[in-house]
C-alpha cells in the first residue's frame, strides 16, 4: 500500500503565500523608489496628467507581470491586484487608480475570470476616492505599525467625535478584502482569490491586505524623508554660507571705511577714488547671491579689491600671479581670497619698510587645488596668529567655511617667517562641474 506524505496543510500553504507576497511588495517597493523619476513624482503633491500616466505604468507593468505569473506558474503570490490598484488610486487620485486596475484586470479576462476586471477597478477607484477626502498627511502615515493601536485609535474616535483618518484609510483595504472573500466564495472560477476557511485565516488574510498596503508606503516615505532631510541639510549650508559671508563683508568693509577716513583730509582726492572703486565693488558683492563661483571669477573679484588697496599705497605695493590655466574653471567658494589677502596687507605689507609684493599662485596636484596666497611683509609667528588683532576672523571665518563645505577633505595652513613673509595655502578637490548652491 503506497501512502502519501502530505508536505504542507492547506493552511501552511496560504501562510506560506502570504509572507512570500508580502516579501514581493516590500521588494518591489524599495525596486521602484530607487528610479530618481519615480521618487520626483513621489515628490510632487500636485501631479499632472503625464505625471499620473507615468506613476500608474510604474506600477501597472510589475503588477501585469505578477498577475501574467500566478496564472502561467501558478505563482500566486505575485499577484498584488487588490493592494497594488488601491495603492496607485490613493497615491495618485482616482484615475490613476482606475488605469492600474484596467491594466492588471485585463489578462484575468483570458482564464474566464470575469469579476476580476471590474473588481480591481474599484479597487482603485476606492483608493482614488479615499486620497479626495483625506488629508494627504494621513496618507503617509498610514503604517504598518498602526495597527497595533487600532483599539487607541477607535477609542479617541469615540471620545472625541471626531474623524481619525488613519482608521478611515485602514478600513479601505479591511473592506475591500472582505468583498473579495465574498465574491471568491460566491464565484470561485470568475476571480481569483486565497480563500480563508477559519477565523484566524480571515484575520491573517485582512492584515496581510493592510500590510500590502501600509509596506509601500512606509517604505516610499522614507525615501521622502530621508530626500527632504538632505535638503534641509543643503538649505542649512547655505544659511550658514550666508552666515559667514556676512562676517567678512562687514570685517573688509570696516578696514576700507577706516582707510578712507585717514585720507579724507590729507589725500581727498585718493579717497574720493577709493569710495569710488568700494561703491563699484559693493555693489558687485550685492548682486552676486552665489556660494560657489570659478577661480578665474574668483580673482576677478581680487582684482577689484586690489585695485582699491593699490590706490592706498600706490607703487609701494605689487602684485603677481602665477596662475596654472587649467585651474581657472575649478569650483570655489565666493569670497575665498578676498580676507587671505587683505590679511597679507594688512599685517604683513602696511608694516614693512619699502616695496611690498603679493603673489598669488595655483596649480593641480592628485585631483587637488592648491591656491597659495604669498606675501613678503614683515610676517608673523604662526602659534601667535590669534593674537594679532583682527587677523583671526578672516582666518578663522575661511577656515569654518571650508569645513562647512569639504568635512574633512580640505587644508588651509599658513607658513609664515618673522621678517621674511607668509603664505597661506588652500587646497581643496578639484570640481570643475559649473553646480552652483544659492541662497
Amino acid at each position: 500500500m503506497h501512502e502519501q506524505t502530505k508536505l504542507l496543510s492547506g493552511e501552511q500553504i496560504l501562510l506560506t503565500t502570504l509572507t512570500v507576497k508580502l516579501a514581493v511588495v516590500a521588494v518591489l517597493s524599495t525596486m521602484l523608489v530607487r528610479f530618481p523619476w519615480f521618487r520626483r513624482i513621489l515628490l510632487t503633491e500636485k501631479r499632472d496628467w503625464p505625471e499620473r500616466l507615468i506613476f500608474a505604468a510604474s506600477l501597472g507593468v510589475p503588477l501585469v507581470a505578477g498577475v501574467v505569473s500566478r496564472q502561467l506558474l501558478n505563482y500566486n503570490a505575485a499577484d498584488l491586484t487588490l493592494a497594488g490598484s488601491f495603492l496607485a488610486g490613493l497615491l495618485a487620485g482616482p484615475y490613476a487608480g482606475a488605469i492600474v486596475g484596467v491594466m492588471v484586470g485585463i489578462p484575468p479576462l483570458a482564464t474566464g475570470e470575469w469579476i476580476a476586471f471590474p473588481f480591481a477597478v474599484g479597487c482603485g477607484f476606492a483608493g482614488g476616492g479615499l486620497r479626495e477626502i483625506c488629508p494627504k498627511e494621513a496618507i503617509w502615515h498610514f503604517s504598518p505599525v498602526f495597527f497595533t493601536g487600532l483599539h487607541r485609535h477607535v477609542w479617541r474616535l469615540l471620545r472625541r467625535f471626531q474623524i481619525d483618518w488613519v482608521v478611515v484609510l485602514l478600513a479601505g483595504p479591511i473592506g475591500l478584502e472582505i468583498l473579495h472573500q465574498l465574491l471568491g466564495h460566491r464565484w470561485p472560477t470568475r476571480i481569483f482569490y486565497l480563500p480563508a476557511t477559519t477565523p484566524l485565516l480571515w484575520v491573517t488574510m485582512i492584515l496581510a491586505s493592510i500590510l500590502s498596503v501600509a509596506i509601500p508606503i512606509k517604505i516610499w516615505n522614507s525615501a521622502l524623508i530621508e530626500h527632504r532631510l538632505q535638503e534641509q541639510e543643503k538649505l542649512l549650508m547655505a544659511t550658514r554660507l550666508d552666515a559667514l559671508a556676512s562676517q567678512i563683508n562687514p570685517h573688509f568693509l570696516f578696514n576700507t571705511l577706516t582707510s578712507i577716513s585717514s585720507l579724507i583730509r590729507s589725500q581727498p582726492e585718493t579717497a574720493r577714488t577709493l569710495i569710488v572703486e568700494l561703491s563699484g565693488l559693493l555693489r558687485r558683492l550685492l548682486r552676486s547671491q552665489e556660494h560657489f563661483v570659478t577661480l578665474r571669477e574668483e580673482l576677478e573679484a581680487i582684482d577689484e579689491y586690489l585695485d582699491i588697496e593699490s590706490i592706498r599705497f600706490g607703487p609701494k605695493l605689487k602684485i603677481e600671479k602665477l596662475i596654472d590655466p587649467g585651474t581657472l574653471e575649478v569650483i570655489v567658494p565666493s569670497m575665498l581670497l578676498q580676507p587671505l589677502v587683505e590679511n597679507s596687507i594688512k599685517h604683513g605689507l602696511s608694516q614693512k619698510i619699502g616695496h611690498g609684493c603679493i603673489t598669488i599662485k595655483s596649480r593641480r596636484e592628485n585631483g587637488h587645488a592648491i591656491i597659495d596666497v604669498i606675501d613678503n611683509g614683515v610676517g608673523v609667528n604662526p602659534a601667535h596668529v590669534d593674537r594679532v588683532p583682527g587677523s583671526g576672523i578672516g582666518l578663522r571665518n575661511v577656515n569654518e567655511r571650508l569645513r562647512v563645505i569639504y568635512g574633512a577633505n580640505y587644508q588651509l595652513k599658513l607658513d609664515s617667517v618673522p621678517g621674511e613673509g607668509t603664505c597661506a595655502r588652500i587646497v581643496i578637490p578639484e570640481l570643475v562641474v559649473p553646480a552652483r548652491i544659492t541662497a
